[in-house]
Parts: C-alpha cells; sequence; structure tokens
C-alpha cells in the first residue's frame, strides 16, 4: 500500500490540482441553494483534488495511467 500512496506528481501538476479543487469547492459551495447533491458532489470532488495537491499523489497515476501533469 506504501507504494501505491507514494509521491507521483511534481510542482506543476501540484498547483493544477490545487487550482481545480479550489474551483471545484468554490462552485460546489456557490450552488449550494440551488441543487444540494451537485453542490455536495463538487465539493467532495475538489476536497480529493485539494488532497491530491497536498499529498502530491495522483489516483490514475497510481493505477498506472499515464498522464501530461
Amino acid at each position: 500500500m506504501k507504494k501505491f500512496f507514494a509521491r507521483n506528481i511534481e510542482g506543476r501538476g501540484r498547483w493544477i490540482r490545487a487550482i481545480g479543487g479550489g474551483l471545484f469547492v468554490l462552485v460546489g459551495v456557490l450552488a449550494g441553494g440551488r441543487n444540494v447533491w451537485a453542490a455536495v458532489a463538487l465539493i467532495l470532488a475538489g476536497g480529493f483534488l485539494l488532497f491530491e495537491a497536498v499529498r502530491g499523489w495522483c489516483v490514475l497515476r497510481a493505477c498506472g495511467f499515464k498522464t501530461k501533469l
């Protein structure tokens, strides 16, 4: 399990994930009054992207997929 959660992205990929995660959370908060389920999904997805950015880990890369960032 340790190898699965090993760092596998560098600075540029971490920034992209952090910005995307922040935007997802922001849109989720703004959409909260219109559609609660969409807001929850956006906030959870944004939180996961922020986790990936902080950890320096990408779930797709950990599963063997090649990504550009």
